[in-house]
């Protein structure tokens, strides 16, 4: 049985995956960042994408969490969502 939280964050992440809103990058960063510490913890990986700048950012918005558990981080990405694509 999944938690509400669970829940709430895969209707979420459904929202932010459906938006035709433009946000600015660094809150793209933030949905990424809190999207990949929910999702994989500290288990680091290489971005995808062949823009190495690019990854090189998305990859340290997501180390600056590594202090972050995933609940908090579902939790963050969920208020992420709630005040800017509702």
């Amino acid at each position: 049985m999944e938690k509400k939280l669970d829940i709430e964050f895969e209707k979420a992440y459904k929202i932010a995956c459906n938006t035709k809103i433009k946000l600015p990058p660094d809150i793209m960063l933030a949905f990424y960042a809190n999207y990949k510490q929910a999702t994989k913890g500290n288990n680091y990986e290489q971005p995808s994408g062949n823009i190495e700048l690019r990854n090189s950012f998305k990859l340290n918005a997501w180390f600056q969490l590594s202090h972050v558990s995933e609940d908090e981080a579902k939790q963050e990405y969920i208020n992420l969502v709630n005040k800017y694509l509702k």
